[in-house]
């Protein structure tokens, strides 16, 4: 396993995004269609904080039963804003930060998911799940 090998390696680049404007009912939408657990609020190219689909369910039990569920009722939904759910304080990584780093990162909180930040612009995601699976391929 290389000790010094960059996050950029693992991360997502093609980061599906959400806007302070959003509702949590599209939030849910990509959530479900792409079949992930965290995204990115941005304004602009900057990142301003985390929703997790943790954060909806932590104010709805809708899809608490049943995940194959499309229709979602929304009414929760329209009571809170994305601003008012996501995570605000935020760490974030760069592109050269080690997988080391962010794997020592992640094991000391309580979230799952990184944003990866250059020049103040989102350039990338990392998960656990990323960890997991880079981890997995050192034993091929």
């Amino acid at each position: 396993m290389k000790k010094r090998t960059p996050v950029s390696v693992i991360m997502t680049k093609n980061v599906i995004t959400l806007n302070k404007a959003d509702d949590l009912t599209a939030a849910e939408k990509l959530f479900k269609e792409n079949n992930i657990r965290h995204i990115p609020v941005v304004s602009g190219k900057a990142v301003v904080g985390m929703l997790s689909y943790t954060d909806l369910l932590r104010i709805s039990f809708a899809d608490a039963i049943d995940e194959d569920e499309n229709e979602v009722d929304t009414v929760v939904y329209n009571m809170f804003t994305i601003e008012q759910v996501m995570a605000k304080n935020l760490i974030t990584v760069s592109p050269t930060n080690t997988i080391k780093e962010v794997a020592e990162i992640l094991s000391k909180k309580e979230f799952h998911a990184l944003p990866v930040v250059e020049n103040g612009e989102l350039v990338g995601i990392v998960t656990t799940t990323d960890l997991i699976y880079y981890l997995l391929e050192q034993f091929n």
